[in-house]
């Protein structure tokens, strides 16, 4: 038995050649049919480099089990949650590392209905893998192409809004040559034919494994000027960036601005209350009171889970709540099998500009003076738990209330801070927000910081 070190808390995910490499992929497609009792498979892949042939060694293992692959070739991690609920199928898999560094690649996996697997369910897949010698190349299964499944992932895409209510409105996109480009090509095609104001530039938009603009991570503060810049410089009412696999987007104001993903959830969630009154809206426990203050203000429900896209997603489920959201920019939708998408967010935006006549800077705005936040800060620091609990020994006598659903959350009178340890990497990752008082985030951040020994 060769242990695996790729899989993850709820994914697999690894160096080249040190954590995956075709043999083990052709394993971990067996093992998939092997351990879900699998007999057709949805199979998708990224730009990178590395997609196709890990790809194909997936299909390999799978085929050698007597599965049928249906195959969607390059595309994003959100149009394998389409297909596997539009085609019935028991098992989906996308090959993609996101935004991961070059050397690295990966696969999300669903079951039937596009639902996350368990953890359960991912160590069973392990289990068969880790035990399992190398993959017969005897093709026992089949494959056929269902890349056509794109016209119906677009019409559930634009389900979302009324095109007809749309204003004219200019639109940069930067797909950051990931796999991005061909996918909003279609929904941008739709969009038109069908009426849509829309004026649209596309910046970095063909898609390059190489990555010549760099990997895509709009996440990261660095990698923002490229789009921001376009967007003051082509007088665009709003800019996009995605990742690699695009199930996550990130929006900026027609001054270039970055908007923060918390106050992204907060404008979804008043979109969906509107049209929804009373409905569930799911939050992570990272950034809460300007999503809570929203839900509260239009009387929805808000629902707290931790962070992680199989956390949401079950508790969307659980609860039938119409939207959640991760300040990760993660977005999961009711209607989108609970899933999160990176396209979705773009037209409901779109609409919400256009139905309130107002440019996004403002939408968020006077949401950003209430409840100023210090983005999601990450540390690396020798001892996480150890550092958790000294801030918890210093600062746990003096809040008003605790929550421990994820790290440890502490509110005072008028801030909070959430510090918890990364679900993927060795980080210790710190948000703090308040009520109106910037300066209580900057002396927050400060507290905490000299408490982990950083300052």
């Amino acid at each position: 038995m060769t242990p695996l070190t790729c899989f993850k808390a709820y994914d697999i995910r690894g160096r080249l050649g040190d954590n995956l490499d075709a043999g083990i992929a052709a394993r971990i497609g067996a093992a998939t049919a092997r351990a879900m009792g699998a007999r057709t498979v949805v199979l998708g892949r990224d730009i990178r480099a590395s997609s196709e042939e890990l790809a194909e060694a997936v299909a390999r293992g799978l085929m050698a089990e007597g599965a049928e692959v249906l195959d969607l070739g390059l595309c994003g991690t959100e149009e394998v949650y389409f297909a596997t609920a539009h085609l019935g199928a028991d098992a989906g898999i996308c090959v993609t590392a996101s935004h991961n560094p070059m050397d690295y690649n990966g696969m999300k996996l669903v079951k039937t209905g596009s639902a996350p697997l368990t953890p359960d369910e991912l160590a069973a897949i392990r289990a068969e893998a880790e035990a399992m010698a190398d993959v017969s190349h005897a093709k026992r299964g089949t494959m056929r192409d269902v890349s056509d499944t794109r016209a119906a992932y677009v019409a559930r895409v634009l389900s979302f809004i009324d095109i007809g209510a749309l204003r004219p409105l200019k639109l940069l996109v930067n797909a950051g040559n990931g796999a991005a480009g061909p996918t909003f090509d279609a929904i941008a095609e739709a969009l038109l034919a069908k009426g849509a104001p829309l004026e649209i530039v596309r910046i970095h938009h063909q898609p390059d494994g190489s990555f010549p603009n760099g990997i895509p991570n709009p996440l990261l503060v660095e990698n923002r000027p490229a789009t921001a810049e376009a967007v003051r410089a082509h007088g665009a009412d709003l800019g996009v960036a995605w990742d690699g696999d695009f199930d996550r987007c990130f929006l900026f104001d027609r001054e270039g601005g970055f908007v923060d993903g918390e106050y992204v959830v907060g404008l979804l969630a008043e979109a969906f209350l509107t049209r929804e009154p009373g409905a569930g809206i799911v939050h992570d426990p990272r950034v809460v009171w300007n999503t809570q203050d929203i839900v509260a203000s239009q009387g929805g429900r808000a629902i707290q889970s931790r962070t992680g896209h199989a956390f949401v997603k079950a508790v969307m489920r659980e609860t039938g709540a119409v939207y959640g959201g991760e300040m990760s920019a993660h977005h999961y939708f009711r209607d989108f099998m609970a899933c999160d998408s990176g396209m979705i967010p773009i037209v409901l935006v779109l609409d919400l500009m256009s139905r309130r006549g107002l440019p996004l800077s403002e939408l968020v705005g006077a949401r950003r003076a209430a409840f100023p936040s210090s983005g999601e800060i990450n540390n690396r620091v020798a001892d996480v738990p150890a550092a958790i609990a000294a801030v918890e020994a210093a600062l746990a006598g003096e809040a008003v209330s605790r929550d421990d659903t994820d790290g440890l959350s502490l509110a005072f009178e008028d801030w909070r801070l959430n510090l918890r340890a990364s679900n993927t990497e060795p980080l210790l990752r710190l948000n703090v927000e308040s009520r109106g008082r910037p300066d209580l985030v900057a002396q927050g951040v400060e507290r905490v910081e000299r408490l982990i020994g950083l300052r």
